[in-house]
């Protein structure tokens, strides 16, 4: 597995390949990482690092820039299939390496970085521009898969409408542990500890990035407080934006009523869903929505947009409360959910059922079975 971003760095990326690698190591296969190596200098045991240059765009991000070729090691390991999971750097390593180890090659389309461009894009381009451009190079990428793994139906349209020569699609969700994620958790240490006892809790888990449009979230609750003095939102997470958006709780008026809970260790996620009473997310920017998945498996009513992957995976008034990109719109569902019925919130915790880890691992094991097929079938036909 090929990625532009490895532990001690940790978002949806991150996650996917962790919880990709444990679901298929059970299943008896081996996995190997390729990696940047890491802004802290930590190294884990059997991942092969390149060296690397921070992308001060994005602190904690690290770009393995230098000239660094590790075909000899790819070769000597004679892997069955390289799985891309990044777009930029190192999807063009994997892309050199599979051609000249004769490897298959699938990528999965995590990260819609175009919707990023202009909050990270590091050349004076116009985003109109910069998104173009990014399709063009994305759209070869995509084009030179054995096969392409889109994380939702919703993405699979999209990357169909923007690559249509591409040789071979699958929809594969990351899935996530509902054994750890579940309804039996116990959230009482994270409310005793932000002083969140006898409220409602509102919780928005995740990177702390302006591409997540925490904007809406937090102006649409500062319009709930207006209604309910009681209720309190939770932002747990950290990132490029986290004084940008502390200052905008300030000005919203509602710095008495957030709390930022900064980095959460991978144990204590769990603990901080159960902690709340809604999840809330409004970006626009995810392929699939993990946090949003984890919240519905631990059988938290969610407010998500009415957008991408979020509107795919929410039934409105069903297993969560969508809502559009508006104050009205998106304070209203933030009521709905924190007063959600119990049938929602059983709905929402069968919806993350269906996406079990060892469930998506099966998928993923088919995907390369695929991959690995069509890679002899054109080999013999004498294509690349």
């Amino acid at each position: 597995m090929f990625t532009d971003t490895y532990l001690p760095t940790k978002d949806g990326v991150v996650t996917s390949i962790l919880t990709s690698k444990e679901q298929l190591e059970k299943k008896g296969h081996e996995v190997i990482i390729f990696a940047p190596e890491s802004p802290t200098g930590e190294k884990e045991e059997g991942v092969q690092y390149y060296r690397s240059k921070e992308f001060k765009k994005y602190p904690g991000y690290n770009l393995p820039i230098y000239i660094e070729k590790k075909i000899d090691i790819l070769k000597e390991l004679d892997v069955d299939v390289i799985h891309c999971h990044a777009l930029a750097v190192m999807a063009l390593r994997s892309m050199l390496d599979a051609r000249e180890t004769g490897k298959p090659i699938v990528v999965t389309f995590h990260t819609m970085v175009t919707d990023a461009a202009q909050y990270y894009n590091p050349f004076p381009f116009p985003t109109w521009m910069t998104q173009r451009l990014s399709w063009i190079y994305l759209r070869k990428l995509l084009e030179h898969a054995d096969n392409v793994i889109a994380p939702t139906d919703a993405i699979k349209k999209e990357l169909c409408s923007q690559a249509p020569g591409m040789r071979h699609i699958d929809v594969v969700p990351t899935g996530i542990d509902c054994e750890r994620f579940s309804t039996n958790v116990n959230g009482s240490r994270i409310r005793e500890k932000y002083g969140l006892q006898n409220k409602k809790v509102l919780l928005q888990l995740g990177r702390v990035a302006r591409e997540k449009n925490i904007e809406l979230v937090m102006d649409s609750f500062a319009d709930c407080v207006k209604k309910d003095e009681d209720i309190m939102l939770l932002i747990a997470g950290t990132g490029p934006a986290k004084e940008y958006y502390m200052k905008y709780a300030e000005n919203a008026g509602i710095s008495d009523k957030t709390v930022f809970a900064g980095f959460v260790p991978d144990e204590d996620l769990p603990e901080y869903y159960a902690a709340c009473d809604a999840f809330i997310t409004a970006s626009k920017f995810e392929t699939q929505g993990l946090t949003t998945l984890e919240a519905m498996a631990c059988g938290k009513p969610v407010a998500g947009i009415n957008y991408r992957a979020t509107a795919e995976l929410i039934h409105d008034e069903e297993n969560g409360f969508l809502f559009e990109d508006d104050i009205k719109s998106c304070s209203g569902a933030i009521f709905d959910a924190l007063n959600a019925p119990q049938i929602i919130k059983d709905h929402a915790r069968e919806t993350g059922e269906k996406f079990s880890s060892e469930r998506c691992a099966s998928m993923l094991l088919q995907t390369y079975e695929y991959a690995i097929e069509a890679k002899k079938k054109r080999h013999q036909t004498g294509r690349r």
